[in-house]
């Protein structure tokens, strides 16, 4: 006896044609999707990167302008870590009742503050070590009774910047040392 002769294979049906489509397409998009998360998220990183603060080669501080248009660096106040807006306008460093309790900071001396919405109380504490990035002053006046919205938010004004020298150009500002200045080595304040 011989085999049957082989019959042809019918044509896949409209049903499974459709079902093999949809998912090449699925899988295609999810790919596409997946590449894209991929390329925004490394895009992201690198924007991030670059907005960080950096100890130059001569010492200074340099600082990116944020896209809000401010300058943003970490730093402390008696150890206690901080997030400074830096302010060459504020006459001094301002931080909140919550930041000045986690630095363990003295109860300082009774002062009118002068704001935007009028005036309030609050006091001032000298000889309160300051960093900001790898950039120290030991002995900094620092004002107790800024009001913000998050807990670790600081003010860096004068009476730290006036210790270093400060340029701004070309979105960057940098803190230089001045002869005598703390610069983060080692010191019996910080």
């Amino acid at each position: 006896m011989s085999a049957p002769p082989p019959t042809p294979s019918s044509p896949p049906s409209p049903a499974s044609t459709l079902r093999r489509s949809t998912l090449a397409l699925l899988a295609f998009w999810l790919l596409v999707a997946g590449l894209l998360w991929a390329g925004f998220s490394w895009h992201e990183a690198r924007q991030r990167a670059a907005l960080q603060p950096y100890a130059a080669s001569d010492g200074a501080l340099v600082i990116p302008r944020s896209p809000d248009g401010h300058f943003y660096v970490a730093g402390e106040i008696n150890h206690q870590p901080v997030r400074f807006l830096v302010d060459t306008g504020a006459s001094g460093v301002a931080i909140s009742e919550a930041v000045a309790r986690a630095a363990q900071l003295p109860p300082g001396h009774p002062i009118t503050l002068q704001t935007a919405n009028g005036e309030r109380e609050g006091r001032i504490v000298h000889g309160v070590p300051v960093r900001a990035g790898h950039l120290a002053h030991n002995r900094t006046s620092v004002t107790v009774g800024l009001r913000t919205g998050a807990p670790d938010a600081a003010l860096l004004g004068q009476s730290f910047l006036r210790h270093f020298d400060v340029r701004i150009s070309h979105g960057e500002m940098a803190l230089r040392p001045r002869m005598g200045a703390a610069t983060g080595a080692p010191s019996s304040g910080l």
